[in-house]
């Protein structure tokens, strides 16, 4: 783990690097950040098109020791609200014990010869706290093809409260590098809570 120093320095770096209004999103992350020691982050800018429009926003993860901060960053343009353009920020500070789920899909090219230690081609970072469950519903059904009785419903609920895709083609091999690490440090983090002083589990 890097110094705090250094690491609260280096997320700063990563937010003016992105060049996405960087004075506007590292104060709403620093205020949300407070004087906690910063252990990991991961700062993502994405474009989208909407119809005519192309439209930017910024994704900043930041793992403390205590707490996981989550913050957006989206550009608007003028509408009946607002004569000219503005930008929305807002952030969220969820204790590391309610995350619930740490999901990183790898998308690898020609899995044949893979060897371990290769990039992947892209990541996919699902991190799941309850703020947000997707419930997907079907008929149920029984293995006799003639039967035609209500068998109610049958499903499954999955959390689902932030969903983060990062490629290297798009964004750079770095920021593929960031995402898994902070996946991986995320994923520590919340494996820590049940263990007791000496490692063991609790």
């Amino acid at each position: 783990m890097a110094k705090t120093g250094t690491t609260t320095q280096g997320l700063r770096a990563a937010i003016e690097r992105s060049g996405y209004y960087p004075a506007l999103v590292a104060e709403a992350v620093e205020a949300a950040v407070g004087g906690d020691p910063v252990v990991s982050y991961l700062v993502h800018q994405e474009t989208t098109f909407d119809a005519n429009e192309v439209r930017r926003h910024v994704t900043v993860l930041v793992l403390t020791e205590h707490r996981f901060i989550v913050s957006h960053t989206d550009e608007q343009a003028a509408d009946d609200t607002s004569p000219t353009p503005y930008a929305t920020t807002s952030t969220e500070s969820v204790r590391i014990e309610r995350i619930s789920s740490v999901v990183t899909s790898r998308v690898v090219a020609n899995p044949e010869s893979y060897t371990p230690g290769t990039l992947p081609r892209e990541v996919v970072l699902t991190i799941g706290w309850g703020a947000v469950s997707r419930i997907d519903l079907e008929p149920a059904a029984c293995g006799d093809p003639n039967c035609d009785a209500d068998h109610g419903y049958t499903g499954s609920s999955t959390a689902d409260d932030l969903s983060l895709r990062v490629s290297e083609a798009g964004d750079g091999p770095e920021t593929v590098r960031q995402a898994l690490s902070f996946a991986q440090a995320l994923s520590e983090a919340t494996a820590a809570l049940g263990e007791g002083p000496s490692g063991t589990r609790r």
